[in-house]
């Protein structure tokens, strides 16, 4: 078992989030909730796939493992990590998004032998999933990633099991999106 969080660079990240908020306010958010989330994996091993020298850096320094996966986007970027990860031997990988400010624990989500997804409280995006690396999962993120997600789980005929968790159901995308901290 591993876990795998996609972070993108912290200075272009969360550019949605201008309107409510400046780019040192975003950066500062970024790695803050990026951080939750590593502490949320704990004690389960965990690798951050970027793209990214800085994100790479402070991935270490926080003790994770780096997955380099130079510009390739989200979806290519967490196939690439999660096969990476299969070759270090995990047969099974948590996929964690590093926006979840409210995350505390991630290891409830590998209770489960199938496919693990927790969507987002709209359950229209996909904020953390766990699969078997041997499934061939293809990750398939953006507007309408649940549902996606839920198919490609049937498409490869594996068990599917739905977590509604609140904490784990809470993104930042929009400024409507940030909790108080």
């Amino acid at each position: 078992m591993a876990v795998l969080v996609p972070v993108k660079g912290f200075a272009a990240a969360k550019a949605r989030l201008a309107p409510a908020l400046g780019s040192q306010e975003r950066e500062s958010l970024v790695r803050e909730m990026a951080e939750g989330v590593l502490r949320a994996a704990r004690p389960l091993p965990v690798s951050v796939v970027c793209d990214d020298v800085e994100v790479a850096l402070w991935a270490v320094a926080q003790g994770a493992a780096v997955v380099w996966a130079p510009a390739c986007g989200l979806n290519r970027a967490v196939d690439w990590g999660v096969a990476a990860l299969a070759g270090t031997g995990a047969t099974r990988v948590i996929v964690a998004h590093a926006d979840l400010p409210l995350a505390t624990e991630l290891s409830p989500v590998a209770d489960f032998e199938g496919v693990t997804l927790v969507p987002d409280r709209c359950e229209d995006g996909t904020n953390v999933a766990c699969v078997p690396t041997a499934g061939a999962f293809r990750f398939s993120y953006g507007a309408g990633s649940f549902t996606r997600h839920v198919a490609e789980t049937h498409r490869l005929g594996l068990p599917l099991r739905v977590m509604h968790e609140p904490l784990l159901a809470w993104d930042v995308d929009l400024p409507g999106d940030l909790v108080p901290r």
